[in-house]
């Protein structure tokens, strides 16, 4: 397993495939780098394709601390490193939800970092009625005795936001957010303990969660936005006001998604395959 270790020590997964610019994948709050898979199977014959596990998540090391290591300045520095250890001044990163923030953070951070981004579902107000609709299984191990189960289980949960995906694409999105016990049964593939500084974070907040700043610090980076049409996360007003702030911006609907869109989707492929080969 390729690791590398963090400013503090904490070791972390990732992966490196292909060749040409490199493209930095970040997945979600509670994701993976096999959020990834198919992305980057369609990508890597034309890109160095990096996917990296935030800490806590996948293949990387649990937290000792998680309040303060499970924030975005720190995963961010983490994605950072990253470059650093590889070599690289500066990639185009393709970040879903929470990934995508992290995405901006790079970029505030150390400008020219970020010589693209691709937001997948996520926007400079985030609303919290999703955030809280995450919070209701944030942590909580699936009680089902194999991954058939789980199928059904993620099926039914998605199938308002959703709607027509067949069960094989829910029966690989299962394998790709648990893990397997060994036993065959689905365990949680993240530190449980991430729900804990969520919540606490949410206690903080309003209505939305203000990511203006972080926008404004990326104005001279290239922005696609990939929106589901069911989001809770992303709403329309948002994208349209992030919109009016960029005229450059480029963004893509996929239809019958909610949050997040696999990035399968025709429209979602074909738009970040476009906008990688422009400012990768």
């Amino acid at each position: 397993m390729p690791v590398f270790l963090a400013a503090d020590g904490r070791r972390l997964h990732h992966l490196d495939e292909g060749a040409g610019p490199a493209v930095l994948c970040l997945a979600g709050l509670s994701r993976n780098h096999r959020d990834f898979d198919v992305l980057a199977a369609a990508l890597k014959g034309r890109f160095r394709v990096l996917r990296l596990d935030s800490r806590g998540r996948g293949g990387s090391e649990r937290a000792e601390d998680p309040a303060a290591e499970y924030q975005v300045p720190v995963e961010a520095g983490d994605a950072l490193a990253l470059l650093d250890r590889l070599g690289l001044e500066s990639v185009a990163v393709v970040g879903t939800s929470r990934g995508g923030i992290l995405g901006l953070a790079m970029a505030a951070a150390r400008p020219g970092s970020v010589k693209a981004l691709v937001l997948n579902d996520v926007g400079v107000e985030v609303a919290t009625a999703g955030l809280r609709r995450i919070m209701g299984y944030l942590g909580r191990a699936p009680e089902v005795p194999d991954f058939e189960a789980a199928t059904d289980l993620i099926a039914e949960a998605n199938a308002a936001a959703f709607p027509g995906v067949p069960r094989a694409r829910w029966a690989a999105h299962a394998r790709a957010i648990f893990d397997d016990d060994g036993a065959g049964r689905p365990v949680l593939s993240y530190d449980a303990r991430l729900a804990e500084v969520t919540a606490a974070g949410m206690a903080e907040i309003g209505e939305t969660i203000d990511l203006w700043p972080l926008f404004a610090a990326a104005a001279d980076v290239p922005v696609l936005v990939v929106r589901g049409a069911n989001s809770d996360i992303l709403t329309a007003e948002t994208l349209a006001a992030m919109r009016a702030a960029r005229p450059d911006l480029e963004a893509v609907e996929v239809p019958d998604r909610g949050h997040a869109p696999f990035l399968d989707e025709p429209e979602a492929a074909a738009a970040i395959e476009s906008f990688l080969e422009r400012w990768a």
